[in-house]
């Protein structure tokens, strides 16, 4: 289960419902904002990685 620090919960909550549940979803404990960060560049990372094989398996025109 998540936990989310009430002292970054404000930051947390301007973030889109989809990103915060997929936050949720990797059962994290986000206690200090450097927390939510890494967490975010994972999330980003990880879409980069996705997009880039995407347009690897995409077929040439």
């Amino acid at each position: 289960m998540s936990y989310v620090a009430p002292a970054i919960r404000e930051k947390f909550e301007t973030l889109s419902v989809e990103l915060k549940n997929t936050i949720l979803e990797r059962d994290v404990n986000l206690n200090t904002i450097h927390d939510l960060i890494n967490v975010l560049d994972v999330i980003v990372k990880e879409g980069e990685a996705e997009e880039q094989t995407s347009r690897q398996k995409a077929p040439v025109r």
